[in-house]
């Protein structure tokens, strides 16, 4: 089971960083990757990371602000947000799954952590 943690209440231009644990499977063994939604609309990808964080991949509207990362003796996945603005306002999932960081398919879920960006 993937447990994500490191959400909270956070004021516009601040950062975050979100952890995503991973205590039962072989951590090493996926590819992961950061899912956000909101209410009323599909989930959205953010980022992904190989196997061995050799390479990432970011959706477009993304990149510059997120950055993904792995710690795989720790067993955990981070996304660093940077300069937050109210529209990162989300519930961000983690996943594990399959292939190369550019064509990453979840199959495990995290249970999702909110963010709140303040204006």
């Amino acid at each position: 089971q993937l447990i994500e943690s490191g959400g909270g209440l956070v004021q516009a231009g601040g950062s975050l960083r979100l952890s995503c644990t991973d205590p039962g499977r072989t951590f090493s063994s996926y590819a992961m990757g950061w899912f956000r939604q909101v209410p009323d609309k599909e989930r959205e990808f953010v980022a992904a990371i190989g196997l061995f964080a050799a390479s990432a991949y970011y959706a477009d509207s993304m990149k510059g602000r997120f950055t993904i990362s792995r710690d795989n003796a720790k067993n955990t996945l981070y996304l660093e947000i940077d300069n937050l603005k109210p529209e990162d306002t989300a519930v961000y999932y983690c996943a594990a799954g399959y292939g190369a960081a550019a064509t990453f398919s979840p199959k495990y879920w995290g249970q999702g952590t909110q963010v709140t960006v303040s204006s």
